[in-house]
């Protein structure tokens, strides 16, 4: 299990340094991405980082990405785990900074021996009062 919070906590450390090409090598050539921005899902590339880097340079330095609350299951070769992940940037043109908690599950599996994300799903709850607002204010104690 070490290995597999090696590879989550190396991709949230890559992101901070902006490294595109670096992250997606924790990625299988080919996974599966639910992520915050539409569409509500789309094929990952793991040899174009064009994407990535698009989503980075809305911001005017790399977002900072935190991992908690981790939990790690394993059987043989496949892998899933869960975190409430924080990000903070400024936004291009921005002058504030904004920070959300997220939710993350991964499944991973171990390809050549080497254990890559196949599979990424983060989210935020709603308000079930009829309005549909993202949750975006919650932090990992509500």
């Amino acid at each position: 299990m070490d290995e597999i919070r090696d590879v989550i906590e190396r991709k949230a450390a890559l992101q901070e340094q902006g490294d595109a090409k670096a992250i997606l090598a924790h990625y299988a050539p080919r996974y599966v991405e639910f992520n915050l921005a539409p569409p509500l899902r789309q094929a990952g590339d793991g040899e174009d980082p064009a994407a990535l880097e698009a989503w980075m340079a809305t911001f005017e330095a790399p977002p900072r990405h935190e991992v908690t609350q981790l939990e790690i299951t394993t059987d043989g070769d496949v892998a899933f785990a869960t975190s409430l992940d924080r990000l903070s940037a400024v936004p291009r043109g921005g002058a504030e900074a904004f920070s959300l908690w997220y939710r993350v599950t991964l499944g991973l599996r171990r390809i050549d021996g080497q254990w890559l994300v196949t599979h990424e799903h983060e989210s935020v709850p709603f308000e079930m009062d009829g309005s549909f607002r993202a949750c975006t204010g919650l932090t990992p104690g509500d």
